[in-house]
């Protein structure tokens, strides 16, 4: 009796889909009436929504001008082309960043299949690398500009303080007692900020299991505590997500600081009461961090309707002594970045006038 032939093997087995899942590029199978039979992690990620609600829309909804890659996916599926390479836009949820993303698209045919195997990849994508390394770079050569400055700028100012204490309980005069009282008074706000540059340096990193939405609703507390009217903070969270090992008190800080700043540039809004500032968890799949692949990260945005960052200072909003409301230390941001980075994290801003949004990215177990 002779053997009956071997089945054609399924469009994505559990190890292709693990296969899959591990790639940092987006990937797809495709059928030409646009139903998807399977999208990866990277997709699911990009996109920010389940993979059950990319798999049950039109796959080529999610293009900009889908035309053009429904007519491509069609030919490489009845086999007038073996591949076939285009760019397109993919569109995203606002959740997700509500910008389009330009992709280079690569379709490839299927062996015993109907439908097509498709590659993303974001043209941003390297750039967006280099652009991590470069901040990264850029936090250690500030770090260790902060730390030189600062102790340059201690040692003396204790001196000046000094002498400035002798000689105010050795003038007679009231008016030169008041000069020297100036000097004393500047020198130790001088020294309240190095004391605060030096600090997220020398201050032993706590670690212990944190809840990224006890963070969250910790900052909403202090905030709303400061502006209980015409301030609206949405909560949009991920409960999914777990905790992880990090240093609790830092975190709140660096949450805390950027919504601070957004509190404070929304004071117009405030006024008229429609303020608002959203805080969002989501879980992000296969991200690279200072060249580290993970499987799961975090993405916490702190997003505002404001008037946007200051362009003149938008590329610098991360260095010390920078801000962009009169008055400001211009700290707040240069600390909330080191303490992210502390955690292995990242830390983004995309502005224009009417969204600020910033973005945390560090891993999870």
């Amino acid at each position: 009796m002779n053997a009956s032939p071997a089945a054609a093997p399924p469009v994505a087995t559990a190890d292709w889909r693990e296969a899959f899942d591990l790639l940092a590029t987006m990937v797809a199978v495709v059928q030409p009436d646009g139903g998807c039979r399977f999208a990866n992690a990277a997709f699911e990620n990009v996109l920010g929504l389940s993979r059950r609600n990319v798999l049950k829309r039109d796959w080529f909804e999610w293009f900009a001008e889908p035309e053009l890659l429904r007519d491509t996916v069609a030919a490489v599926a009845r086999n007038e082309f073996s591949t076939s390479r285009l760019d397109a836009q993919l569109r995203r949820p606002h959740g997700a960043s509500g910008e389009p993303l330009l992709v280079h698209v690569i379709v490839n045919q299927m062996e015993a299949s109907d439908a097509t195997l498709v590659e993303l990849i974001e043209i941003e994508q390297q750039t967006r690398q280099d652009r991590e390394e470069r901040a990264h770079d850029q936090v250690q050569a500030t770090k260790e500009l902060i730390r030189n400055l600062a102790h340059e700028i201690k040692n003396p100012l204790g001196g000046i303080r000094g002498a400035a204490q002798l000689l105010q309980m050795e003038v007679e005069s009231k008016a030169l007692g008041e000069y020297a009282q100036v000097i004393i008074h500047e020198a130790d706000r001088l020294q309240a900020l190095v004391d605060r540059l030096l600090a997220p340096h020398r201050r032993p990193h706590v670690v212990s299991d944190v809840n990224i939405h006890e963070v969250c609703e910790r900052v909403r507390a202090l905030i709303l505590a400061e502006f209980p009217k015409g301030l609206a903070l949405v909560r949009d969270y991920d409960t999914s997500i777990p905790d992880f090992r990090g240093d609790r008190e830092q975190l709140i800080q660096a949450v805390l600081n950027i919504a601070h700043n957004a509190a404070h540039a929304l004071a117009d809004r405030v006024a008229a009461g429609d303020a608002r500032i959203v805080f969002r968890t989501r879980v992000a799949r296969q991200v690279t961090l200072g060249k580290q692949r993970f499987r799961l990260a975090l993405e916490l945005h702190v997003e505002d309707n404001g008037p946007g960052v200051p362009e003149n200072i938008r590329d610098r909003i991360f260095y010390p002594l920078v801000s962009g409301r009169e008055g400001g230390s211009g700290l707040g941001l240069t600390l909330a970045q080191t303490f992210v980075t502390q955690h292995q994290g990242t830390i983004d801003c995309e502005s224009e006038p009417g969204r600020t949004l910033f973005k945390i990215t560090m891993p999870l177990p």
